[in-house]
């Protein structure tokens, strides 16, 4: 009904009513999948040697990652599993606590991220500023790169970034030229690969440059007989499982705040960098949903239990894979989970290839990725926002003092430029053409009001001037400075003009009436209501008072209003979607028929938006049957419209709804002429009984206007709803009701039956009778209570049940409550 409400694309993991569950692999996840592990392999690898952990506990990660993150993460696309962004966490942690502890502390981790999942809080790790998530990784990638290049020139990494930085001179001059070589081929390779032109380039750019700069080291390593370390993968039977954690309590508390807090943020982020992958893909065959961030913590918390368990390293979601699985053509998570398939494959019957790689190859490759997480394009963002001093801190903290620390000095950063930006307030006086011009750049606070007093102070009194004010808050200290002092400038003959930044006037805010209510306020741009003014009694015919004229003054202002609030907030919110409808029409679902009752907003109560709805209003909701509205003279809009949004918009489907107190329905229950009602009236207890006796009490306590019987074209058109009161006082015809309750009066009785008859109205037209036939039109009767801002579907052929007191044989028509999904409760 809404292009906002929630499909079955928007939840596959519960099909559609009537769809077979099955386990369908799509061609393209297949060959992304390959493509994406031919990526991990190396990468895992190379992860692993950087941190110092054993080799396969990076394969162990990649598995683990791709198969458990892929089955039970909320970012389908997304592939994870171990990542540069905790290499530097996880090379201190076993420095410090040793392998197995750091395996238990991996534990702890995700049981801490399943945590945080449970407590829905996901979102609010996109609240940390991108300077800081970029310094950190800017951080991380230096303090990576300096320590995989003392592998590269033939030695061994030391224990800090300062360390590395230290022992350089003295591994400069200790060079392996061995290692240098198969480094720089590795590198060599990694970059030139994309950039191979031609008919070749294409064909060689379907290997991921990874593993061809790997497999090129590897080859030439092992055919010129070089003598250099390579990856040796012990047996499985000796692989290292965690321990209970040892050590003292508020380490181990900060090593796991540290491992959650770094793998949390990166894989939500990369979440939602894998949305924007999406959106952007052309080819949008197949609707992939966004990412639902709290199952994917908690499937990326599920992921570091097990990994943690196997003797794996952390995982997180990685950038770099999920790109290449969106850019490979990936439709859906069974490619993540393949590409763990298939790392699980090759940790087990591939060993005796992967000990042929170089390690001096695989430092290259993590070197790279290193240096590439240092972006100059985040730097641009940066400091065209004016956030270089938080990026520039938190990655010194990162490379100085560690990752945590870091993370801590960016917040602080961070935190401090916000305040300053808040607190620096401009304020200029300058006097042009005898008009003077006091200008506001940045927040007016309390802080800024003494300077804001003193300028405002020097302007002469009875002069003309214009405040422009170029900022997006004001607090209650700047505003009382501005108003007494326009208030005191005004007295003395002055004159004062507010603008804004761009020089359009501001409007200020005019004081409340005596009595007013302001409680309303958000909605009187279209709610009928009287805040403003006292209610008048109506003038006695024949007489004109002033006070209609300041009434229409009122309305006519309040639709001004109400237009330029548009303009002003919706327009530029909906433009987009509304020129695409304008260039492709409109391709409505559904044709919503129901009455022109002011208090029934459609848009509101179905949650619908632009191009959702083909919508018919008239008084009482009514259906002619065919050939009536002709046959009396009258306009045949209400057919016309059926029949254009069954044969030229071809709608899915037809609601009708009905709803309390109609005036419709009130008219008919009041017509002199109306049906005798002797067959039913011997039923007591009963609403159709009743309907004599209350439809006088019920037409004089309606809130609303009641249509006036007479020889008029309202009277005429309503002879249209005759049928719905026959039907009503027939012993012939189940009763409408709602379920858990009889109708509160006639007239409810009455709406309700309405919709029953004009249901039975439309299936007489010869589109609908048509569409019906073929199994491609649905038609659904609706009642909305305005009372209780409460919808209720009328049930379905056979699902409900009889009423006691209702007539022989018959089943009474049921509405349903409509109640919210877990999924909106969810949302909301």
């Amino acid at each position: 009904m809404s292009a906002c409400a929630p499909t079955y694309e928007d939840q596959p993991h519960s099909p559609p009513p009537g769809r077979r569950r099955g386990f369908r692999i799509a061609g393209a996840d297949i060959s992304a999948s390959t493509a994406v592990f031919l990526i991990a392999l190396p990468l895992s690898l190379g992860i692993a040697l950087a941190t110092g952990a054993p080799l396969q506990a990076g394969l162990v990660a990649a598995a683990v990652g791709g198969l458990v993150v892929g089955r039970l993460g909320g970012a389908p696309l997304q592939v994870s599993g171990p990542a540069a962004g905790l290499t530097v966490v996880t090379a201190d942690l076993i420095h410090q606590y040793g392998w197995r502890t750091t395996c238990a502390i991996t534990v702890l981790a995700g049981l801490a991220q399943l945590g945080l999942s449970a407590l829905r809080v996901a979102r609010s790790a996109l609240a940390v500023s991108p300077a800081i998530v970029h310094g950190m990784l800017a951080g991380i990638g230096v303090t990576i790169a300096l320590a995989q290049l003392h592998i590269v020139l033939g030695g061994s990494p030391q224990s800090s970034a300062v360390a590395n930085v230290h022992a350089l001179p003295a591994q400069l001059a200790d060079l392996h030229p061995a290692s240098i070589t198969v480094s720089a081929l590795t590198v060599g390779v990694l970059l030139a690969w994309p950039r191979i032109p031609g008919r070749t380039g294409r064909m060689l750019r379907k290997a991921p440059a990874a593993l061809a700069a790997v497999a090129a080291a590897t080859f030439v390593a092992v055919g010129a007989g070089l003598s250099l370390d390579r990856v040796d993968l012990p047996s499985w039977s000796s692989h290292a499982l965690p321990e209970l954690p040892q050590g003292p309590v508020l380490g181990l508390l900060a090593a796991v705040l540290t491992v959650t807090l770094v793998a949390s943020v990166e894989s939500l982020l990369s979440a939602v960098a894998v949305d924007k992958l999406v959106a952007a893909r052309k080819d949008q065959d197949v609707q992939i949903p966004r990412a639902r961030l709290d199952r994917e913590l908690a499937g990326q918390g599920a992921a570091n239990v097990v990994s943690g368990a196997l003797g794996g390293l952390p995982i997180t979601g990685v950038a770099v894979r999920s790109a290449a699985n969106v850019a490979a053509g990936a439709v859906s998570r069974h490619s993540a989970m393949l590409h763990g398939l298939w790392v699980a494959v090759a940790a087990l019957f591939l060993v005796p290839v992967l000990d042929l790689i170089p390690l001096a190859a695989l430092a290259a490759l993590v070197m790279v990725i290193g240096i590439q997480l240092v972006n100059v394009v985040h730097m641009r963002n940066v400091q065209r926002n004016r956030e270089l001093l938080v990026y520039v801190g938190t990655l010194a903290g990162v490379v100085f003092t560690g990752v945590l620390e870091g993370v801590a000095i960016g917040i602080a950063l961070a935190v401090a430029v916000a305040l300053h930006r808040v607190t620096r307030t401009r304020i200029t006086l300058e006097e042009q053409e005898g008009v003077h011009r006091l200008r506001a750049r940045g927040q007016l606070t309390f802080l800024a009001v003494p300077r804001l007093s003193r300028l405002l102070h020097q302007v002469p009194q009875g002069s003309d001037c214009v405040v422009e004010l170029d900022g997006s808050f004001m607090d209650h200290a700047a505003y009382e400075a501005l108003h007494d002092w326009q208030v005191a400038h005004l007295a003395q003959g002055g004159t004062v003009e507010f603008t804004g930044g761009s020089g359009d006037p501001i409007a200020e805010p005019a004081e409340p009436a005596m009595g007013s209510n302001t409680c309303c306020r958000p909605w009187t741009p279209w709610r009928n209501h009287h805040c403003g003014a006292p209610v008048e009694q109506p003038p006695t015919e024949g007489r004109s008072t002033d006070k209609q004229w300041v009434s229409s003054r009122v309305q006519g202002g309040q639709l001004a209003s109400g237009l330029s609030s548009f303009q002003r907030h919706t327009a530029p919110r909906v433009r987009g979607e509304l020129a695409r409808l304008a260039r492709e029409g409109q391709q409505p679902s559904q044709l919503f028929l129901t009455c022109a009752d002011s208090r029934l907003v459609t848009s509101m109560i179905t949650a619908s938006g632009p191009g959702d709805l083909f919508t018919v209003r008239n008084v009482g909701n009514l259906v002619p049957l065919p050939g009536e509205e002709g046959a009396q003279g009258q306009d045949e809009s209400v057919a016309a419209a059926i029949e254009y949004a069954v044969d030229v918009l071809q709608v899915e489907s037809i609601t009708i709804c009905g709803h309390s107190g109609c005036g419709a329905m009130q008219a008919l229950l009041s017509t002199p002429d109306a049906p005798d009602t002797t067959d039913t009236a011997d039923t007591p207890g009963t609403p159709a009984s009743q309907a004599t006796a209350e439809t006088t009490t019920t037409s004089q306590a309606a809130s609303q206007p009641t249509p006036q019987a007479g020889s008029s074209p309202l009277t005429r058109w309503l002879r249209h709803g005759r049928p719905s009161l026959e039907r009503m006082r027939s012993s012939d015809h189940a009763w409408a009701r709602i379920s858990g309750r009889l109708p509160a009066d006639a007239v409810e009785q009455l709406c309700l039956t309405n919709v029953v008859q004009q249901l039975e109205h439309l299936r007489a037209h010869p589109a609908v009778a048509r569409r019906l036939a073929e199994g491609r039109l649905e038609l659904h009767g609706m009642y909305f209570h305005v009372g209780e801002a409460q919808a209720y579907l009328l049930a379905s052929d056979g699902q409900s049940g009889g009423s006691p007191g209702g007539p022989s044989g018959s089943t009474d028509e049921v509405f349903n409550r409509v109640a919210p999904t877990a999924f909106e409760e969810s949302r909301a």
